[in-house]
Protein backbone atom coordinates (compact mmCIF):
# COMPACT_ATOMS: atom_id res chain seq x y z
CA UNK A 1 0.00 0.00 0.00
CA UNK A 2 1.11 3.41 -0.61
CA UNK A 3 1.21 5.60 2.38
CA UNK A 4 1.53 9.79 2.44
CA UNK A 5 2.54 12.02 4.83
CA UNK A 6 1.72 15.26 5.11
CA UNK A 7 5.11 17.77 5.50
CA UNK A 8 6.10 21.11 4.29
CA UNK A 9 9.63 20.97 5.43
CA UNK A 10 10.01 17.46 5.42
CA UNK A 11 10.69 16.55 8.83
CA UNK A 12 7.41 17.24 10.59
CA UNK A 13 3.65 16.30 9.74
CA UNK A 14 1.55 19.19 8.64
CA UNK A 15 -1.86 19.45 8.29
CA UNK A 16 -3.45 17.82 5.29
CA UNK A 17 -4.81 21.18 3.63
CA UNK A 18 -1.46 23.18 4.52
CA UNK A 19 1.24 20.71 3.64
CA UNK A 20 3.39 21.87 1.02
CA UNK A 21 4.35 18.31 0.55
CA UNK A 22 4.05 14.60 0.92
CA UNK A 23 6.11 12.09 1.32
CA UNK A 24 5.39 8.94 -0.26
CA UNK A 25 6.00 5.72 0.99
CA UNK A 26 4.97 1.75 0.20
CA UNK A 27 4.18 -0.72 3.19
CA UNK A 28 4.53 -4.35 1.93
CA UNK A 29 3.16 -5.47 5.22
CA UNK A 30 6.27 -6.20 6.34
CA UNK A 31 8.95 -3.54 5.20
CA UNK A 32 8.55 0.20 4.34
CA UNK A 33 9.92 2.15 1.49
CA UNK A 34 10.56 5.72 0.62
CA UNK A 35 9.11 6.12 -3.11
CA UNK A 36 9.02 10.05 -3.45
CA UNK A 37 8.64 13.61 -2.06
CA UNK A 38 5.28 15.08 -3.88
CA UNK A 39 5.36 18.77 -4.20
CA UNK A 40 1.80 20.72 -3.52
CA UNK A 41 1.04 23.16 -5.68
CA UNK A 42 -0.49 25.58 -3.26
CA UNK A 43 -0.43 29.27 -3.20
CA UNK A 44 0.81 30.54 0.18
CA UNK A 45 -1.74 32.67 2.38
CA UNK A 46 -5.02 30.84 0.44
CA UNK A 47 -8.06 29.42 2.77
CA UNK A 48 -9.15 25.58 1.40
CA UNK A 49 -6.46 23.96 -0.63
CA UNK A 50 -7.37 20.29 0.41
CA UNK A 51 -8.33 19.59 -3.19
CA UNK A 52 -5.02 20.40 -4.24
CA UNK A 53 -3.30 18.15 -1.75
CA UNK A 54 -6.01 15.47 -2.77
CA UNK A 55 -4.82 15.33 -6.58
CA UNK A 56 -1.26 14.87 -5.51
CA UNK A 57 -2.02 11.91 -3.12
CA UNK A 58 -5.10 10.35 -5.36
CA UNK A 59 -3.63 7.10 -6.12
CA UNK A 60 -2.49 6.22 -2.02
CA UNK A 61 -4.69 4.38 -0.05
CA UNK A 62 -3.69 5.91 3.21
CA UNK A 63 -2.38 9.55 4.48
CA UNK A 64 -1.11 11.04 7.68
CA UNK A 65 -1.24 14.11 8.85
CA UNK A 66 -1.92 16.83 11.75
CA UNK A 67 -5.10 17.35 11.09
CA UNK A 68 -7.73 17.88 8.64
CA UNK A 69 -10.41 19.75 7.81
CA UNK A 70 -14.58 18.89 7.34
CA UNK A 71 -14.23 19.30 3.79
CA UNK A 72 -10.65 17.75 3.49
CA UNK A 73 -11.87 14.48 5.52
CA UNK A 74 -14.95 14.17 3.60
CA UNK A 75 -13.07 14.62 -0.04
CA UNK A 76 -10.43 11.44 1.56
CA UNK A 77 -13.38 9.66 2.42
CA UNK A 78 -15.08 10.03 -0.77
CA UNK A 79 -11.60 9.22 -2.49
CA UNK A 80 -11.28 6.00 -0.32
CA UNK A 81 -8.21 6.66 1.53
CA UNK A 82 -7.65 6.75 4.77
CA UNK A 83 -6.62 9.43 7.17
CA UNK A 84 -4.66 9.28 10.30
CA UNK A 85 -4.19 11.95 12.15
CA UNK A 86 -0.81 12.26 14.50
CA UNK A 87 1.60 14.52 15.48
CA UNK A 88 5.84 14.62 15.15
CA UNK A 89 8.03 13.97 13.00
CA UNK A 90 7.65 12.40 9.55
CA UNK A 91 9.63 9.07 10.50
CA UNK A 92 7.73 9.09 14.17
CA UNK A 93 4.62 8.95 12.48
CA UNK A 94 5.13 6.64 10.39
CA UNK A 95 6.71 4.03 12.43
CA UNK A 96 3.82 4.63 14.81
CA UNK A 97 1.32 3.64 12.03
CA UNK A 98 3.71 0.35 10.49
CA UNK A 99 3.80 -0.62 14.13
CA UNK A 100 0.21 -0.22 14.53
CA UNK A 101 -0.77 -2.10 11.61
CA UNK A 102 1.46 -4.80 12.22
CA UNK A 103 -0.12 -5.33 15.99
CA UNK A 104 -3.50 -5.37 14.66
CA UNK A 105 -2.89 -7.76 11.76
CA UNK A 106 -1.55 -10.26 14.32
CA UNK A 107 -3.63 -13.22 15.21
CA UNK A 108 -5.19 -13.45 18.66
CA UNK A 109 -4.21 -16.81 19.45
Amino acid sequence: MKIAVATSNGKDVDHFGKAQAFMIYEFDEEDVQFIERRESPKIKGEKHQWQKSLGVISDCEVVICAQAGLKGKFGLKNARIKLVEDEGSVDEVLERYINHYKFMKKPIF
